[in-house]
């Protein structure tokens, strides 16, 4: 059996919150690098860093034991699913730049309510009134948060609610086709599906990649290589985590982003939510959290019914 098949919930939810240190770590970073180096090129160099380390740990594994390699069954699946996740990355990366980071990750937060709308409407799933008042409360919550005719955030919140619904159909995606790829396989691609398009718009773009890269202030150059790694690491984390632990055990775990956001935020920039803020985010987190509870409990009970009907099949 594998180390990785073996239950330990304590081990999981460490790396949960692990994952949410380096996710929150990365977008403050991001927002402070944003100054002084294209927001393209801190994108190239964040897949770039997860295709090649990937890449390097997949050519190890297959030839010390034989691993996963590079070959993919579904290759459109790996295409669409790294589109989406640059697509997030995309908005995301410019959204921080405009956006405090605090702020910036409660709108993000709102994924689990979004995955419920497009559940219903893609998916054609039915969704209950209890769903239905959690997506109304969620979409309160930014309300709240973002204040309309504030003037806080203006026209820039567009770009992180854009990157959340990126997001959504990421996980939409993910979710349908899950189990028909090896995890570590799926992680390279993502990496150069971002690295190859990135490297496309830098071309077709007026920043140049290897000036820029040469001119950059070695602090930045390690900034750099820092956002690659806990991109890399973050994903791989939560990856390891799902097989270390229930998703039901880990999602409440999930929401400790929310205050790696603040601690970090405030550590780097000295940027905290006002009142109205605070119960803005405390919605969006109630709200996402219970909605993701209420999938994988539905998740346990197909899987009861399943077992259910796999055992009076053996006794017939």
């Amino acid at each position: 059996m594998s180390v990785a098949a073996v239950p330990h919930p304590a081990l999981g939810i460490a790396l949960v919150v692990a994952m949410t240190a380096c996710f929150a770590t990365m977008d403050s970073t991001v927002k402070y690098l944003g100054a002084f180096v294209p927001v393209l090129v801190i994108l190239w160099a964040r897949y770039s860093v997860q295709a090649a380390s990937m890449g390097l740990w997949l050519a190890r594994a297959r030839r010390r034991a034989g691993g996963p390699g590079f070959r993919s069954a579904h290759p459109r699946f790996q295409l669409a699913r790294g589109a989406l996740l640059l697509t997030s990355s995309l908005f995301s990366f410019f959204g921080l730049q405009h956006l405090p980071v605090a702020e910036f990750t409660a709108i993000n937060m709102l994924t689990p309510v979004a995955v419920t709308l497009m559940a219903g409407w893609f998916l054609h799933e039915r969704v209950s009134r209890v769903r239905w008042a959690l997506v109304i409360g969620g979409l309160a919550g930014a309300l709240i948060m973002i204040r309309p005719g504030s003037g806080l955030f203006g026209w820039a919140v567009l770009l992180p609610l854009a990157g959340m619904a990126s997001y959504a159909c990421f996980q939409v995606l993910t979710s349908k086709l899950a189990g028909l790829e090896n995890p570590f396989t799926t992680h390279f691609y993502t990496g150069l599906t971002g690295s190859l398009a990135l490297s496309a718009l830098l071309a077709a773009s007026s920043v140049e990649l290897a000036p820029t890269l040469r001119d950059a202030a070695p602090q930045h150059l390690a900034l750099l290589l820092l956002i690659g790694t806990l991109g890399t690491s973050g994903h791989l984390m939560l990856v390891l985590a799902f097989r270390l632990a229930p998703t039901a055990t880990l999602m409440p775990f999930m929401y400790a982003q929310l205050g790696m956001a603040v601690i970090v935020g405030w550590l780097v920039f000295r940027q905290a939510p006002d009142f109205w803020g605070w119960v803005g985010m405390a919605v969006i987190a109630a709200c996402g959290a219970a909605s993701a509870w209420l999938n994988m409990r539905e998740a346990a009970q197909r899987q009861q019914a399943l077992s259910a009907v796999s055992v009076d099949s053996i006794v017939d």
